[in-house]
């Protein structure tokens, strides 16, 4: 029987690295989510007959288990529209990390605060230790998770957002007390393991790291989140491998090692693509929320305003037209009513390009999945670094919500929380069409010098309506 476990825990890990390889691009995305959902579930039976031969099985409550997770993700995760999509992904991460924590919290309740073992189970080194480190990274996974989603769904006002970043060095001096009682509070847990610690200390561990993961988050700012969603995520992910090593799990090991360090690598890249560093990003953020621009152009100059009709000519008679999708166009569920705007004037000859920028919309690949949705050519797609060398020989660039990654400032300001950090050329094309519904900044919180260019026009409004009256005006020229 253990042979057969074996095996199939070898399929199960080959499934997961092959279906995370689907996940590079949008493509095979869907078939490698696929994929590696059969090689957990392969897991899951592997781990059913393991735990089967050396110890009785409560099938009742392990079906109540599955029926109740079932119940609750299913539906948000069927119905929740792609503007939301962020907030669930941070939501369902939390879950995952707190849910690691309870599973150290049950070991150490079910051995007496480590006071018995059974070693041929769980040596005792890997139990403590495993147990420890998977109550304090699960539960800082958790509960920074739960800001994150807190942030991304605007629930906290903008206001409390602001006193919060404001105050980051308060949180950075109580979460190094805080980490040093954690870590203390677990060190004796261990020193007395074989004799056993009281019930309460564990609670402790769980409490100080719990208050760390909202420290730690509470002040960065909203235009970190996304780099913020994939690291609570890599921190998931070596907190199952934690409590896999306490449990002797080999799916949770290689699991949570796969998660964690594909999680690591998104994450560094992400924070390459703002030009910062991870310590940098968690300890010195910017961004508390948009802030209005004090009337039409504030003190940087006045904008100018155009018409769907002069958009959609302006495009007609383009070569080559960029659509730089952003929030805005999420929030808008404008999508569809953009790829029909592309084949009308695709259909007149004109060449249409998207161009995404790694950090667009709220979390990793935001934008790709929502043109995906309306079924654009993902041949169309283009990452930043294969596409801002067209700019400066593009007629018409078309923004639709995205602020931050299209601000000169991260170029032309030292003085600018953004400069250094690499956006799309979009100030370098021949003309720029900027849709949005005012002239309030994004989600950094600061104003984009771009909107006040001469070859910069604004079309206000709400995104999906714009687009729809330029579909009408290219429909009748």
């Amino acid at each position: 029987m253990n042979y057969l476990v074996t095996v199939l825990y070898i399929v199960a890990f080959s499934l997961f690295i092959l279906g995370l390889s689907g996940l590079t691009g949008p493509k095979t995305a869907v078939r490698g989510n696929w994929i590696a959902a059969t090689g957990m579930a392969i897991a899951v039976v592997a781990t059913l007959i393991k735990v089967r031969d050396t110890a009785p099985i409560n099938w009742i409550l392990i079906a109540a288990g599955l029926a109740l997770g079932v119940i609750l993700g299913v539906p948000p995760a069927k119905k929740t529209k792609m503007t939301a999509m962020p907030q669930l992904v941070a939501l369902f991460n939390g879950v995952g990390g707190g849910t690691v924590a309870l599973i150290a919290w049950a070991e150490f309740i079910e051995t007496d605060g480590f006071a018995h073992f059974t070693p041929e189970q769980h040596p005792t080194v890997a139990l403590v230790a495993g147990s420890l480190l998977a109550a304090i990274i699960g539960s800082v996974s958790f509960w920074g998770s739960l800001v994150a989603f807190l942030k991304l769904q605007e629930s906290i006002p903008k206001n409390v957002e602001k006193r919060l970043v404001a105050s980051a060095k308060l949180f950075q001096a109580a979460n190094v007390v805080l980490l040093l009682g954690a870590t203390a509070a677990a060190i004796y847990i261990g020193l007395n393991a074989g004799v056993g610690s009281a019930p309460w200390t564990i609670v402790v561990v769980l409490v100080l790291a719990g208050l760390m993961g909202l420290f730690v988050v509470f002040p960065i700012g909203g235009a970190d989140m996304p780099v913020v969603i994939s690291l609570l995520n890599a921190l998931t992910g070596l907190s199952a491998a934690a409590a896999g090593l306490a449990l002797n799990n080999t799916a949770m090991i290689v699991a949570g090692m796969i998660v964690g360090a594909s999680g690591s690598i998104l994450t560094n890249l992400m924070a390459v693509a703002m030009n910062r560093s991870i310590p940098a990003i968690v300890f010195g953020s910017f961004g508390g929320g948009a802030a209005a621009v004090a009337g039409p152009g504030g003190d940087q100059g006045t904008v100018k305003s155009t018409s769907a009709a002069d958009a959609a000519i302006q495009m007609a008679y383009a070569n080559q037209v960029i659509v730089v999708p952003g929030y805005g166009l999420a929030v808008a569920q404008a999508q569809h009513t953009v790829k029909e705007m592309a084949d009308l004037l695709e259909s007149k000859g004109v060449e249409v390009k998207y161009a995404i920028h790694p950090v667009a919309g709220r979390m990793p690949g935001h934008m790709n999945v929502l043109l995906a949705e309306a079924d654009v050519e993902y041949d169309t797609m283009k990452e930043m670094d294969d596409i801002n060398g067209e700019f400066n020989r593009t007629d018409v660039t078309l923004v639709i919500g995205a602020n931050d990654v299209t601000n000169p400032a991260a170029r032309n300001d030292p003085s600018s929380p953004i400069h250094g950090m690499p956006i799309l050329n979009v100030d370098e094309s021949r003309s720029v069409i900027v849709l949005k519904r005012s002239m309030n900044s994004g989600y950094a919180g600061i104003e984009n010098p771009l909107f006040f260019l001469d070859h910069t026009s604004m079309l206000f409004g709400d995104a999906k309506k714009s687009v729809g009256e330029v579909i009408e005006e290219l429909k009748a020229l």
